[in-house]
């Protein structure tokens, strides 16, 4: 699904009057959430799941083209946890 996809489904779930207003409402929750994460504080949505922002710690790899071995360096990621009633309606 694409954002306009999900603008369009947000519009007509919401009966927002204008494509528009559907699509500043998901800017607006996209924006607020990357804040959040940014912030690195944890965001759960009852029925759906949890992001939170995971330290990922520096290990060493391997350069598929020369074979030779290299650091991956420490990072920070975002990880999404599905939450019991999402698990169970992908089911």
């Amino acid at each position: 699904m694409t954002k306009a996809e999900l603008v369009e489904k947000i519009q007509a779930k919401a009966e927002f009057p204008t494509r528009g207003k559907a699509e500043e409402a998901l800017d607006a929750v996209i924006a607020a959430l990357r804040e959040a994460l940014t912030a690195g504080e944890s965001i759960t949505f009852t029925g759906f799941g949890s992001f939170k922002v995971v330290e990922r710690a520096e290990r060493k790899g391997r350069n598929p083209q020369s074979g030779e071995t290299i650091t991956i360096p420490a990072s920070k990621v975002v990880k999404f946890t599905p939450g019991k009633a999402l698990k169970d309606a992908v089911k």
